[in-house]
């Protein structure tokens, strides 16, 4: 039976912010992966945690994070800490987590300290307004989001929340957080469409935090392309004249805009002229 990655949240800059349970985590875990141990041996030694520490940073984070997941296959739990806040946002983690849901391997999250949360509490509306002009409204919104979204919903609006997120959105990839922090905390990454299959023969239980891909570049470029595509190039060349450009700067952007050299569009006006 593998054991579990503990990503445990360190003070921000005031110690007073590190929680007993991560305390107790870091005294109890088999070993304590931290992004610098010279920094962590300060934070240990004011808790007095004598658990052995390991380096993992952004130099050796995919060598690194193959041994620590054999450690956990072997039964092993392990604890990741950063310099400051919570792993995986903004560090190594993240490629330590992938591989370790690759592996089936359980990974739960102490809450804590996270520099981004704390400035985020200020401006956050995680639950989708009941109201249905707005929510459709931003529903809408979200549809050209390439941030990851994060919402909250409740077990007796979690199918239909999902629906109206694949009917918006489309298939995205999603992790469905439930209970977290409690007794039966579950970490489920899917997808939308997988999602709604699962629910139709699942009970929704627990409060849940919906964590949802946002579109991706690609994605947002080829729809940009498509747009264009819409239009004759001449029309296209017509749209930018018309706001002042001269012939070969509009020229320049119509190529920009299609995804083509330049050359390609002058041959097409010049063949067409």
């Amino acid at each position: 039976m593998p054991g579990t990655l503990y990503l445990c949240a360190t003070p921000i800059g005031n110690l007073g912010d590190m929680t007993p349970r991560v305390v107790e985590t870091l005294q109890t875990v088999d070993v304590i992966a931290a992004e610098d141990t010279r920094n962590s041996i300060k934070l240990l030694n004011h808790f007095d945690i004598h658990t052995p520490m390991t380096s993992y940073h952004e130099y050796n984070k995919v060598e690194k994070a193959h041994q620590l997941v054999g450690q956990l296959l072997n039964g092993q739990n392990i604890a990741l800490i950063t310099d400051a806040g919570t792993p995986a946002i903004s560090d190594p983690g993240e490629v330590l987590v992938r591989m370790c849901q690759e592996q089936s391997v359980p990974v739960t999250s102490l809450p804590g300290p996270a520099a981004c949360i704390t400035a985020l509490t200020l401006c956050f509306e995680g639950f989708l307004p009941a109201d249905k002009k707005e929510k459709k409204a931003i529903l809408e919104e979200l549809k050209t989001e390439s941030r990851t979204m994060i919402l909250y919903e409740a077990p007796h609006h979690l199918i239909r929340t999902l629906e109206e997120l694949y009917a918006a959105l489309g298939e995205r990839r999603i992790t469905l957080c439930r209970e977290l922090t409690k007794k039966f905390e579950t970490v489920f990454p899917t997808t939308l469409e997988k999602a709604l299959d699962y629910y139709k023969t699942e009970e929704p239980r627990g409060e849940y935090v919906l964590v949802v891909e946002g579109k991706s570049p690609e994605e947002k470029r080829q729809e940009e392309i498509a747009s264009w595509e819409s239009m004759s190039i001449e029309e296209h060349m017509a749209y930018y004249e018309e706001q002042g450009m001269d012939n070969k700067s509009a020229m320049k952007q119509v190529a920009k805009d299609r995804g083509v050299g330049k050359r390609e569009i002058y041959q097409y006006l010049h063949g067409n002229s």
